[in-house]
């Protein structure tokens, strides 16, 4: 079954076994990936009632536990 909030198909790269967040984060480091968490949860928290509706919701939850995870990560 294809999950399109925690693992959409189309951010799988060709030939590889990774997702572009994976990349996403290895770029932007650790506080760079942390803001683009944030971001992104509010996106997703603030058109979710005009857009998606629960699914924006569920995504926003994504983001959210990433950027909680992240802060738990003891250096």
């Amino acid at each position: 079954m294809i999950d399109n909030v925690k693992s959409p198909k189309h951010y799988k790269l060709d030939g590889l076994d990774i997702e572009s967040i994976d990349v996403i984060k290895a770029i932007l480091g650790r506080e760079g990936f942390k803001a683009f968490c944030h971001g992104n949860a509010l996106k997703y928290l603030t058109r979710a009632n005009k857009k998606n509706g629960i699914e924006d919701f569920e995504k926003a939850k994504v983001y959210i536990e990433w950027y909680i995870k992240e802060n738990k990560v003891i250096d």
